[in-house]
């Protein structure tokens, strides 16, 4: 029995008698106050593709919650989309939103001393969110994916929501005419789920199944099957049970979970997005994880999935193939996963690998065999240098050549810089630096979808480079660095970079750095000044105000006392 149960049960008399009328006011009857309440954090919207079909989810878990004998009690949860609002002043909103919908599950549980939680939601704040709250609460709790969306189509390509953004940049370029773009955008999100690469939304469902806090295959079923209802209402019951058992996500999220989910990333080919996240989780939860261990586990883990936005497929091509599990399981065989881990079904990683095949399906290429692996080695590099004392991290899958020295093209804002490359003012060689974007500095730290794609559309992946101390969708690639970190706002060297510096990324050796002498940067430094606060009052200036470095994870309630 959890402590909430046996809280309800000692002061059910006379003294709690209005708050059980107000419980069966919503359905309870006489034999429900000794059974587990179980919060069911509802992140339905139709703002976005990727929460439209939560509704239906939410409803299956109701009924998996009673039937496995437990009481349900429903609330919502908030959802923004990033596809919609990137590119635009509401970007800024997106990382927020992360800390909104931890607060919202934190205060709606505790506030009604619910005894665990089954959290549903799609768009790619929706899970980190959702795992912050439950690391902060410490109650049973499990996570439900929205599912990924069916791809769409158009010439005889698969295509995504970053076909959309990088058609803008074939059209600005001159390659397609309007009417192939408008085709591209006709075609490219068919219906509800999530972005369909291995993006930021897909990226942390899995990392989440790998950390035992989702049920097997769940992250990658797409949203439109009837397999993702069904394993709804699993997870409900299994759930129900842990709560009996009290098993918490504190003896789920360990130390061993958070680079199991960091090997399976970097197999799969995920995004960068999967670091900031894992650090904040790690940090609510009380685990000691840096951007270091990040480059440690890269070095040893190959890309075994071919995935976009750098490969051919998509996520339910990789759910075909043998979805997590079986990337787990090759993992697993070659000591790159621990298998003691434990899962919120009360069962290990090994245990749940045990009937997983060792080898992937012969008759399939979307995961690789171990000897044939897509990259030898992980795709998310961590570099530092003068440019980034404290990190940044770029992703290097699809990269020709991850070493490049070049003149710094400096923008205060995104939409300068995108601006700049629709206009064909970005040049082969060129390393664009886009500031004031960083967590505080933006606020909100902004992904930079818009322009990266743009260069990719323009046919300047291989020879163009972007650095900035904002974030990256999970659907970019090319040679880019992000979450540099201290950001410019609090006096970071990214700030006190000038047109026409030299500027080296080098992938190979880990170094970010602009080529100027210490003296002149300590000079450019003491006469470097704070910007004003974007904002003055509402949820981004108080965000400004409390959050920390990206390298931190981006979290606000690090230092409160």
């Amino acid at each position: 029995m959890s402590e909430n149960v046996r809280s309800r049960l000692i002061t059910q008399g006379s003294q709690r008698t209005p708050n059980r009328a107000m419980l069966r006011a919503v359905g309870f009857g006489d034999d429900d106050f000794t059974k587990p309440i179980v919060g069911v954090a509802n992140g339905f919207s139709t703002i976005t593709p990727c929460n439209m079909g939560i509704n239906d989810l939410a409803k299956r878990a109701e009924a998996g919650i009673k039937d496995a004998g437990g009481m349900p009690q429903m609330f919502g949860t908030i959802t923004v989309s990033d596809g919609i609002s990137m590119g635009t002043e509401g970007m800024k909103y997106s990382l927020v939103s992360r800390d909104v919908i931890a607060d919202s599950i934190e205060t709606a549980c505790n506030a009604q001393s619910m005894d665990g939680v089954i959290a549903i939601g799609g768009c790619d704040k929706n899970m980190p969110g959702a795992m912050i709250a439950m690391a902060r609460m410490n109650i049973p709790a499990i996570f439900v994916y929205g599912g990924t969306i069916k791809p769409g189509h158009y010439d005889g390509e698969d295509l995504t929501v970053v076909s959309a953004f990088e058609a803008v940049g074939q059209h600005s370029a001159g390659k397609i005419d309007d009417s192939t773009l408008l085709a591209i955008e006709r075609n490219a999100c068919p219906g509800a789920g999530s972005c369909g690469g291995m993006f930021t939304a897909n990226t942390m469902s899995s990392a989440f199944e790998v950390m035992g806090m989702s049920l097997p295959y769940s992250s990658t079923m797409a949203a439109e099957d009837a397999e993702k209802a069904d394993s709804t209402e699993k997870s409900a019951s299994v759930l129900v049970n842990a709560i009996r058992k009290q098993i918490l996500p504190s003896q789920i999220l360990t130390r061993k979970a958070f680079e199991n989910s960091i090997s399976v990333i970097m197999a799969v080919g995920g995004s960068t997005n999967a670091v900031l996240h894992l650090l904040a989780i790690a940090n609510t939860i009380g685990v000691e994880l840096t951007l270091d261990d990040f480059e440690t586990i890269r070095q040893r883990v190959p890309v075994l999935c071919d995935l976009k936005p750098s490969g051919r497929y998509v996520t339910v091509n990789l759910h075909q193939a043998g979805g997590i599990p079986q990337v787990m399981k090759m993992l697993l065989n070659h000591g790159l996963l621990h298998g003691d881990a434990l899962t919120i079904s009360g069962e290990t990683i090994a245990e749940i690998l045990a009937d997983i095949p060792d080898e992937p399906p012969a008759d399939q290429d979307v995961i690789r065999p171990w000897n044939n692996p897509v990259y030898k080695e992980g795709h998310l590099a961590i570099l530092k240098g003068n440019l980034a004392s404290e990190g940044s991290v770029a992703k290097i899958s699809g990269v020709k050549n991850p070493t490049m020295t070049g003149p710094a093209r400096v923008f205060e804002s995104e939409e300068e810089c995108l601006e700049a490359i629709l206009a064909g003012k970005i040049n082969p060689g060129d390393v664009i630096i886009v500031r004031y974007e960083g967590p505080k500095g933006g606020p909100g730290m902004r992904e930079m979808l818009a322009p990266t794609s743009a260069i990719i559309g323009a046919g300047l992946g291989d020879s163009v480079g972007l650095i900035t101390d904002g974030r990256f969708s999970g659907g970019t690639y090319g040679l880019v660095v992000g979450h540099v970190a201290p950001e410019a706002y609090v006096g970071g060297t990214i700030g006190l970079v000038k047109e026409g510096d030299s500027i080296t990324i080098d992938a190979k050796k880990k170094l970010l750095q602009v080529n100027v002498s210490e003296e002149e940067l300590a000079q450019r430094r003491a006469n470097w000044k704070a910007p004003e606060p974007r904002y003055k009052r509402g949820v981004l200036a108080k965000y400004a105000k409390l959050v920390s470095s990206s390298s931190l994870g981006g979290v606000t309630d690090l230092n409160l006392v």
